[in-house]
């Protein structure tokens, strides 16, 4: 089986990565397969299993764990576990696509550091601290201690920015969206190092 590449976008929640993603995914020449993360946490809203993320159990996590089943895992809370399975990325290889990850800024450099010439590792910066409170609180999906929580983390968050292969700020998402298709583009194009 040949290996395709990844594609790693992290950012601090409300930096726009999702939605650039999202852009990507649209792209047919591009040949891009979202990779579909695992949580411990409880399904929000209209979630769905296999679609939305893989549901497990605190239990069933930490067994896959212990079984080496993860290529990159974190405890973002208390038995709060979110991880990216071996047989997700397998699974999308296999179909001779390549994986595109929307992932936490930790887990994004851990798949970097494990595939340094398979990965292209972006970081998605928001104008400014200000302007991200500003979209987190559009987004009313949070209590105010939530977003205050985001935006404390962000701060952590922004200072690994230039651990990352590129960085995209995000002011105009127009801007955002073709800078980041090029640099797909681009780097699906060469061959591995």
């Amino acid at each position: 089986m040949e290996e395709g590449k990844l594609i790693v976008f992290s950012a601090p929640s409300g930096s726009g990565k999702t939605t650039i993603v999202r852009h990507l995914l649209g792209i047919e020449r591009l040949n891009l397969e979202f990779s579909i993360s695992a949580t411990s946490r409880e399904k929000r809203g209209n979630e769905k299993d296999g679609v939305d993320y893989y549901f497990l159990t605190t239990e069933e996590f930490k067994k896959k764990i212990k079984n080496g089943e993860f290529l990159e895992w974190e405890e973002v809370y208390r038995d709060n576990f979110y991880g990216t399975l071996k047989s997700e990325v397998e699974r999308i290889w296999t179909n001779g696509k390549h994986v595109i990850f929307d992932i936490d800024v930790s887990g994004g450099l851990r798949i970097k550091r494990k595939y340094p010439h398979e990965t292209l590792a972006i970081f998605v910066k928001p104008p400014s601290i200000d302007e991200l409170k500003i979209r987190l609180k559009k987004r009313k999906t949070e209590s105010d201690d939530k977003i205050n929580m985001r935006i404390a983390k962000a701060s952590a968050e922004l200072a690994t920015a230039p651990l990352f292969d590129v960085i995209i700020v995000n002011d105009d998402l127009d801007k955002a969206f073709q800078e980041a298709e090029k640099l797909v583009d681009n780097f699906l194009n060469t061959e591995n190092l």
